[in-house]
C-alpha cells in the first residue's frame, strides 16, 4: 500500500431541503485515503453513508440545501470544478461507482458489453471496436466469460450482474472506485466471490476502494482502514487490524459486539434505541442517548481526538487517555475478539 495521499476530504457538508426541514446528511466530514488502500465506511441505515458517496461523485438531487467543503483528488480540489468539468474529467474517469442494485443500473434493452464500453466512447472518444476490446479485458478481470458481452442484464444472475457493474466501473482505469453495498442483495457464496474479485483487482491493478456497507463480516475481507459513521458524522477512523479487535468509540464497540463469533461463547448483543433524526440532531454527542458510558460532558459536542496511524475517535472518553476504553465490559485495553 502506497503512502501517497489519493483523496483528502475536509469539512465536507451535504444538507438536503425537505418539506419537514433541512436534513443534515453529511455533517463536517474529514477523511483521508491513500493510494491502493481500501477504506470501509460502516454504519446503520440512514447514517449518511450513501449521501457521502453521492457527494464525492457529485450525483446530487435537486433539493440540495448546502454542499460545501474540500475534496482533493491527487491534490486537486475538485469542488472548484463546474458540474460540466466534473462530469467530463472526474466522474467515471478518475472516480467511478458500483451501485447497490446492479439491475437498476444496467439498461435492460442494451447488451452489457455495449454498456461497459460506453464510458470509453463517451469520455475518451475511443472507437467502438477498441472500446469493446477493452470491455472484454474488463470482463476478464472480474471473471465474466467473454460471450457474456452480447447478453442482456436480465439474462445474467445477480452475481454476474454485479461483476458487470464492477467491470463498468473499472474499464476507464479510475484511481478510485466507490462501492455502495455491492453484495447486500446476494447470497453468502456469491458475496464471497465478489469480495475475492475486489481483492484481486486491488492487488493486480493498484486500485483504491471506498466500500460503503453495514455488513461488518464481509467488509473485513477487504478493509485496510475503517471509518464509522453515525448520524451524519464520522465517529471513528482506524486501521482495520486494530478496529476489528479493539474499536474505541462506544458505537463502534456496539457494532462489533452485534456480530456472531465462531470461537466465543458470548452471545451477540444489540444497541438499544434509535439513531437521532437528521432533521434536528441533538446538541452534544449524537450517540449519547444510546451510550452506556454517557456522562455530563457528553452534552457538548466532542472533537475528533487523533492518535497514531491516522486513528481518530469522536468521544469525550479519550480527552485524557489514549488507551481503548471498553464501555461494554468495563476497563481499558480489552480486545473485543
Amino acid at each position: 500500500m502506497s503512502n501517497q495521499t489519493l483523496l483528502q476530504i475536509n469539512n465536507l457538508v451535504l444538507y438536503f431541503r425537505t418539506t419537514l426541514g433541512v436534513v443534515q446528511a453529511v455533517d463536517h466530514v474529514d477523511l483521508e485515503l491513500k493510494r491502493n488502500e481500501a477504506m470501509v465506511i460502516l454504519g446503520e441505515s440512514g447514517c449518511g453513508k450513501t449521501s457521502l458517496a453521492r457527494a464525492l461523485l457529485r450525483l446530487l438531487p435537486r433539493n440540495v440545501d448546502t454542499f460545501d467543503g474540500s475534496i482533493r483528488l491527487n491534490g486537486q480540489d475538485v469542488m472548484q470544478l463546474s458540474d460540466e468539468e466534473f462530469r467530463q474529467n472526474v466522474r467515471w474517469l478518475r472516480i467511478s461507482f458500483v451501485p447497490q442494485a446492479a439491475m437498476n443500473a444496467l439498461n435492460p434493452v442494451l447488451r452489457v458489453g455495449d454498456q461497459v464500453a460506453e464510458p470509453l466512447i463517451e469520455h475518451l472518444n475511443i472507437e467502438r471496436e477498441e472500446a469493446i476490446a477493452r470491455a472484454h479485458e474488463a470482463f476478464r478481470n472480474v471473471g465474466v466469460p467473454a460471450d457474456f458481452l452480447n447478453r442482456y442484464a436480465f439474462e445474467l444472475s445477480g452475481g454476474m450482474r454485479q461483476r458487470v457493474a464492477i467491470a463498468m466501473a473499472l474499464v476507464t482505469g479510475p484511481d478510485l472506485i466507490i462501492l455502495d453495498e455491492p453484495t447486500s442483495a446476494l447470497d453468502v457464496l456469491t458475496q464471497a466471490n465478489i469480495m475475492n474479485v475486489l481483492k484481486r483487482i486491488k492487488q493486480d491493478l493498484d486500485t483504491s476502494f471506498i466500500l460503503i456497507t453495514h455488513d461488518i463480516a464481509t467488509s473485513s475481507e477487504l478493509a485496510d482502514r475503517v471509518a464509522v459513521m453515525y448520524a451524519g458524522q464520522i465517529v471513528e477512523v482506524s486501521d482495520a487490524r486494530h478496529f476489528f479487535t479493539m474499536p474505541r468509540h462506544p458505537y463502534a464497540q456496539g457494532l462489533m459486539a452485534s456480530v456472531p463469533r465462531l470461537r466465543e461463547k458470548q452471545e451477540p448483543t444489540f444497541i438499544p434505541g434509535q439513531p437521532p433524526s437528521l432533521l434536528n440532531p441533538p446538541g452534544g454527542c449524537r450517540f449519547a442517548d444510546r451510550c452506556p458510558a454517557r456522562f455530563e460532558r457528553c452534552d457538548t459536542d466532542p472533537p475528533l481526538y487523533t492518535f497514531s496511524d491516522r486513528h481518530m475517535v469522536r468521544c469525550w472518553l479519550y480527552e485524557s487517555t489514549t488507551q481503548p476504553v471498553d464501555v461494554l465490559r468495563g476497563g481499558t485495553d480489552q480486545p473485543l475478539s
